[in-house]
């Protein structure tokens, strides 16, 4: 099938005789894009335009932690691993995108992640989904009362030796267990004391009671060398509950912290098709 894109011809699928499926697990990124609560927005601007120099070039001012993006280890753990120095295979590799429901502030445990069907094996790509990213926006829904991973699940992933993780909620830690509760640049009251307080007052227990480590699962997946992935969404329905093969590869950025990275899960239905073997 060929699409036309303004005036541009495009194959739908360039490897459509070998069956090839493409799926975006990508948020779209621009302008106005959602921010976590306590970044700068981003800002783009044009050197050049059509009107004016005949061409279009733009100037982005970001953090790497906005949208669908990946942590390395060194965002979290001391003397680890920058985004440069994670091995290429890290970032491509067959897994599991797994349906794992869940509601405000819930909890995914250990106990979730071994009964997820497709089951998880170990050096899987694993991406979960918890139908959170249908609220992704800039809203408190989505970044204040979105469930998430805490203390267990990250021990659980770091034990299992999986090689790669991702969620589609705001962060890949639980929003209590970061800085939008009492932790870090949150403490004492949270980057949110609003939410803080609307918690106590749901559950009848402080934050720090039910949260007391700040971001227990980036620091056991990250400690272990397996990178996380935070914002997932997409086309991430139509891959749920399958084994499929991913891509994410992020800037070759010297001692980067994170990337905005484009996450693809591809599905070859027919078996058919083979990488190059390096001859003619």
């Amino acid at each position: 099938m060929t699409l036309d894109i303004r005036g541009t011809q495009y194959q739908e699928n360039l490897n459509n005789d070998m069956g090839l499926e493409f799926y975006d697990l990508s948020h779209p990124w621009g302008l106005g894009q959602p921010c976590w609560p306590y970044f700068e927005d981003v800002k783009i601007e044009r050197l050049h335009s059509m009107a004016k120099s005949g061409v279009l070039t733009q100037r982005i001012t970001t953090v790497m932690h906005s949208g669908t993006h990946i942590d390395a280890p060194a965002h979290v753990v001391e003397g680890t691993a920058f985004m440069d120095e994670v091995p290429l295979p890290h970032f491509f590799g067959t897994g599991v995108v797994v349906s794992i429901p869940k509601g405000k502030w819930e909890v995914i445990t250990a106990e979730d992640l071994e009964k997820a069907s497709p089951q998880i094996r170990e050096g899987d790509i694993v991406i979960v989904n918890t139908g959170w990213h249908k609220t992704y926006g800039d809203n408190r829904q989505y970044y204040a009362y979105s469930p998430g991973f805490y203390k267990g699940a990250g021990e659980w992933f770091a034990k299992k030796k999986v090689k790669m993780i991702g969620t589609d909620t705001q962060a890949l830690d639980h929003p209590l267990g970061t800085a939008i509760g009492p932790h870090g640049p949150g403490w004492p009251h949270g980057l949110l004391p609003d939410v803080n307080r609307e918690y106590e007052r749901e559950t009848g227990r402080k934050v720090i009671e039910d949260f007391p480590e700040w971001e227990p699962c980036h620091q056991a997946i990250l400690k272990a060398g397996i990178c996380g992935i935070e914002n997932v969404g997409g086309d991430i329905d139509k891959v749920t509950g399958m084994r499929v093969t991913f891509a994410a590869f992020p800037w070759r950025w010297k001692q980067g912290d994170g990337c905005i990275v484009r996450l693809v899960a591809i599905v070859d239905r027919q078996g058919g098709y083979r990488l190059a073997n390096g001859q003619d």
